[in-house]
């Protein structure tokens, strides 16, 4: 197991990873915020889907969700149409115009990747792709449960115990 010290530089990693993040969402157009992006990437990768499902693919909850979908719907890139089985409930789906700015959306943020990543090899994009993964899998789906509080819990007791 890593070194309590290594996590520590991992933690302060991950915080500076947002400025990465910032320099991917400058480069969405203007009228595709982070969120709208997100909502289109994720149709496209897993095709129709209800908005709760979307939610959890979002990791938010569902008054954000339903702006997020709002705003693509407002620009025609997602139909919202009733599901058959529950006329409550609605399944989005992607437009061709949501298709051509998804499309868009994938090579500006290719297009500034290999801009930014020009003197890395293969192999280690290749690598950092791998980690990512691994990294993103190990956290699952990222959402507040008893067992993410009872973990927090106990790690907080850990390093504030004092010795006997």
């Amino acid at each position: 197991m890593a070194e309590q010290s290594q996590y520590a530089e991992l933690a302060r990693q991950l915080s500076a990873f947002g400025a990465v993040k910032r320099d991917l969402q400058r480069s969405l157009p203007h009228d595709c915020p982070a969120g709208s992006a997100a909502v289109l990437m994720l149709l496209g990768r897993y095709g129709e889907m209800r908005m709760s499902r979307l939610a959890e693919l979002l990791a938010v909850d569902m008054s954000v969700t339903s702006r997020h979908v709002a705003h693509v719907a407002d620009r025609g890139w997602i139909d919202r149409s009733p599901d058959p089985a529950d006329k409550r409930s609605r399944i989005l789906t992607l437009t061709d115009e949501g298709m051509r700015q998804n499309e868009l959306l994938a090579e500006r943020s290719a297009e500034l990747l290999a801009y930014r990543l020009s003197n890395w090899t293969d192999d280690e994009i290749g690598q950092l792709i791998s980690m990512m993964s691994r990294l993103r899998d190990s956290f699952g789906d990222c959402r507040y449960s008893p067992r993410h509080a009872q973990v927090l819990a106990d790690a907080t007791e850990e390093t504030t115990r004092t010795p006997a």
